[in-house]
């Protein structure tokens, strides 16, 4: 079982990992960029970030951690706790690295990659508003609210008017009923004059 074991397997024993760590950090601090193969370099970054994040605190045990992390290269440790202390990464909370997508290299096709140190400053979205805009929104909602206020009185006007429709067709109907019914009263009495006129005949 890998117990204590975590991370990527680089396809070298552990004290040649720990130098090659060692050596990439080491030339990405002195040189800004390297170039190397992508799971180097995602092992990398946490070490990266650590030396960095000791250069920001600037204190004596800090400057120790961090040569200690470099095998002993006093030189580039303060190489690099100068640069930082004039202000570099000074307004960026952390992800001091990226990592730029090459292909694949010739012959093992592993992923190549660059990876270099963000030197550009964190720009801040400030989120202020000119005062005509707060303004101008109860104007929006007045608007609002008065075209709500018409379409309620539109609305109210088509139902009166199909509220009267219905109404004079009512009258209509009532209207033609009657008339059927005068008409059916003057059929049967003119029925009952003829019978009578016949018996009367006889």
């Amino acid at each position: 079982m890998r117990h204590q074991k975590k991370g990527r397997k680089l396809g070298t024993d552990k004290s040649h990992t720990k130098a090659m760590k060692r050596s990439l950090v080491s030339a990405l601090l002195l040189n800004d960029r390297i170039k190397t193969t992508e799971a180097r370099a995602k092992e990398i970054r946490p070490d990266v970030d650590k030396i960095i994040g000791w250069a920001k605190k600037g204190d004596l045990h800090s400057r120790r951690l961090a040569i200690a992390k470099l095998g002993g290269d006093k030189e580039l440790v303060r190489e690099v706790f100068e640069k930082v202390s004039q202000g570099m990464f000074a307004d960026r909370p952390g992800g001091y690295t990226r990592i730029m997508k090459l292909g694949y290299r010739k012959g093992d096709c592993a992923p190549m990659v660059i990876m270099e140190l963000v030197n550009e400053t964190v720009s801040t979205k400030k989120a202020e508003k000119p005062a005509e805009t707060k303004k101008a929104k109860p104007k929006k909602v007045e608007k609002a609210v008065a075209e709500e206020v018409v379409e309620d009185a539109e609305a109210e006007e088509l139902v009166d008017e199909a509220v009267a429709e219905v109404e004079a067709e009512e009258a209509k109907a009532e209207e033609v009923v009657e008339e059927a019914a005068a008409e059916v009263e003057a059929a049967a009495d003119e029925v009952v004059a003829e019978a009578e006129a016949e018996k009367a005949a006889e």
